[in-house]
């Protein structure tokens, strides 16, 4: 069905096949030493792509599309098909057929998407066919380079995956360069949540398949509960000969992991890969309402610092002596429970429940249900829910029916999953910071790329202020000036409440706008359609961030462009930097600027008399606040850097039992 070698031959001499049904990579075994020196690797700075490089590919592709110019679009297709022949038999980057393969794709993106590849966007292409991990700017056009190196690589025969962060812009992607695969007479299929096991088994069929992270994640570990992952190759092929009847049905819905384009590269591979992806069932409840009540209702008399403490890194700690203030346990509690360990154990989760999950942050309540929000995103996930009782614990405190138990079936990280294709590579704007992560985990080395054209962002003083009412005043003040010039305002908040309180500031001071957080997803298309228009003030969280394109009118580009305000700093500087490449993309003009207030989770920790010097008039209060914020930032990466190493340390664990208890993968 699908041909794989132009993936396996670019994923180099240490490529071994996997003996399974599904046509992927094997597992690699730990090697201690190998891995300690591969990893010095990963010290190393990231690669620049130099000016003298882009000029050699830009000529050579020039040079073999000037043939091209004058063909039907039946010669550009049948060269196409010819030169990607030429790509089978050895690895893409440094084939000779390469330039006339780029240049072929090139002329259909012209005359299908009255789109021409820049030269930046032919060097982004190249670097996925060589296994890379891409660093574009903001705004130039990374969903085309993604279309342009899956266009090719399908042409080989590859199964090709372009894995995006959410089924929004999967569908967007998929639906926009289908013209261009279609050209070629290639097709993609898009994965969106909730849809059946044939219209997924149907979509991972065509050459190209666009799908979130997560969904792809949860089909592989369902095929693996089917022994379609988990039964080598061989029995696999004598099951089907013996019964030849159920053969469509024993095909998995994946079947193949051949190339993957990772978009938003760091949003997936880092910031989701805190926590595995957990495939689970309904099962009986863990826990009794009655034990569930008594949690919440105690761990609400308990005071911090005398009964707990929570430090940073959101890690919550019991004190000695806690227990003594709880309330008596219900009668008939299961003996198991009235131990000191289980009962300390069920009133860490219930404070957690109280103090570390907040409701309009971490999740939203929909039709009287608990709904997680993912912080780095800012969307939904409907199909999530959280382990060991928190999520029962949430709903009875928020005094909504509970939900089911759930029994794991099965898990897998992201750092696992991604090692299995053949050829593994991806793009976004803010890998640097993340370079050595991603070649130590994923071995996907990243390579920035120049822009295309320079930035023309200007960036206001940043304010601090002093408390939260101060900022949403100011924030308010300066959405309004920008507004009155004729420039359209984004103002991103870190969450839900967040956006509804700086809404609620506008609102009384009668100044239109329009709200984008978890509540309004269905309607994301239309709002930010309408946030680049001149005087338009569009109020968003992390939604508006990656892979958004917010296109300007003619009148907002003469009043200076779109004009950002950021009201809190992130725990990560990705997602600020990702925030602020929303204005003055592609060479348009914008304004950026951070309005934040001393009360921001961001400096929670820190001390107080660090938090007091960020009111400073001056350049002093902004040399300090640009201090604090990138100690800040610094601790919370290491600290969420431990939490990916723990979780990938357990999973490989689980893996290595799985495989003593017989499993084969």
């Amino acid at each position: 069905m699908f041909e794989p070698r132009l993936a396996r031959s670019a994923a180099g001499s240490l490529f071994r096949r996997a003996d399974t049904q599904r046509d992927e990579r094997a597992g690699e075994a730990p090697r201690p030493l190998e891995d300690l020196l591969r990893n010095t690797a990963g010290w190393l700075p990231p690669a620049r792509l130099s000016q003298r490089e882009l000029r050699q590919l830009v000529d050579a592709v020039a040079q073999a599309g000037v043939a091209l110019r004058a063909a039907s679009d039946a010669e550009v297709a049948s060269r196409f098909r010819a030169e990607v022949q030429g790509l089978r038999n050895g690895d893409a980057v440094d084939s000779p057929h390469l330039p006339s393969v780029l240049a072929c794709v090139a002329q259909a993106s012209e005359r299908r998407l009255q789109l021409r590849p820049h030269p930046v966007q032919l060097a982004g292409a190249r670097a996925l066919l060589a296994g890379r991990l891409a660093e574009m700017q903001t705004g130039e056009g990374k969903t085309l380079v993604a279309a342009m190196a899956a266009t090719a690589m399908a042409g080989t025969g590859a199964a090709v995956h372009v894995i995006s962060t959410n089924d929004y812009l999967a569908r967007r992607d998929a639906e926009g360069m289908a013209p261009l695969f279609g050209f070629f007479g290639l097709s993609a299929g898009c994965i969106q949540g909730g849809m059946s096991e044939a219209q997924r088994r149907s979509a991972y069929a065509h050459p190209i398949c666009y799908a979130a992270g997560k969904e792809v994640v949860f089909d592989y570990l369902k095929d693996s509960l089917a022994g379609h992952g988990l039964l080598p190759a061989r029995v696999s092929h004598l099951q089907r000969m013996l019964a030849p009847a159920q053969r469509a049905r024993q095909q998995p819905l994946i079947p193949a992991l051949h190339f993957a384009i990772v978009d938003e590269a760091d949003s997936v591979m880092i910031d989701e890969a805190r926590t595995p992806m957990i495939l689970s069932h309904p099962a009986p409840p863990s826990f009794e309402v009655a034990l569930l009540e008594w949690a919440i209702a105690s761990a609400r008399r308990l005071k911090a610092g005398r009964d707990f403490k929570i430090g940073a890194g959101r890690q919550l700690e019991l004190r000695a002596g806690a227990l003594a203030h709880a309330l008596p346990l219900p009668q008939d509690t299961p003996a198991a429970w009235q131990t000191a360990a289980w009962r300390e154990q069920l009133l860490r989760q219930a404070l957690s429940a109280l103090h570390l999950y907040r409701r309009d942050q971490h999740y939203i309540l929909a039709e009287s249900k608990v709904v997680i929000v993912d912080e780095s995103t800012g969307r939904v996930m409907p199909d999530r829910s959280w382990e060991q009782g928190l999520h029962q614990l949430i709903e009875t405190k928020e005094g909504v029916p509970l939900t089911q138990g759930r029994e794991t079936l099965a898990r897998m990280t992201y750092q696992r999953f991604f090692r299995r294709y053949y050829l593994l590579s991806g793009l976004t704007g803010t890998a640097a910071e993340a370079s050595r992560e991603l070649w130590s985990v994923y071995r996907l080395r990243v390579l920035r790329i120049p822009p295309n054209r320079p930035k023309c962002v200007t960036r206001r003083a940043d304010l601090c202020l002093p408390d939260a009412d101060a900022k949403w005043a100011a924030v308010a003040a300066a959405a309004v000036g920008s507004a009155a010039l004729g420039r359209p305002v984004l103002i991103g908040t870190r969450s839900v409440q967040a956006s509804e309180q700086i809404a609620q500031a506008l609102s009384q001071a009668g100044v239109p706008h329009v709200v984008l957080n978890a509540r309004q997803d269905a309607e994301e298309a239309q709002i930010i359609a309408r946030a680049g228009l001149a005087g338009h003030i569009t109020v968003a969280t992390n939604m508006a961030g990656r892979g958004t394109d917010i296109r300007l009118d003619e009148q907002a580009l003469a009043a200076g462009g779109l004009h950002l305000i950021l009201t809190e700093f992130h725990e990560s500087p990705r997602i600020d930097r990702q925030l602020f490449g929303r204005s003055a993309r592609q060479g348009q003009p914008g304004v950026v600027q951070a309005i934040v207030s001393s009360s921001d989770a961001l400096f929670d920790h820190q001390p107080r008399l660090l938090r007091r010097a960020l009111h400073r008039p001056g350049w002093l209060g902004r040399l300090m606040l640009r201090g604090l914020v990138r100690l800040a930032q610094a601790q919370a990466e290491r600290r969420a850097y431990r939490v990916r190493l723990q979780t990938l340390k357990q999973d490989r664990e689980l893996h290595r039992l799985i495989g003593f208890a017989g499993r084969v993968t």
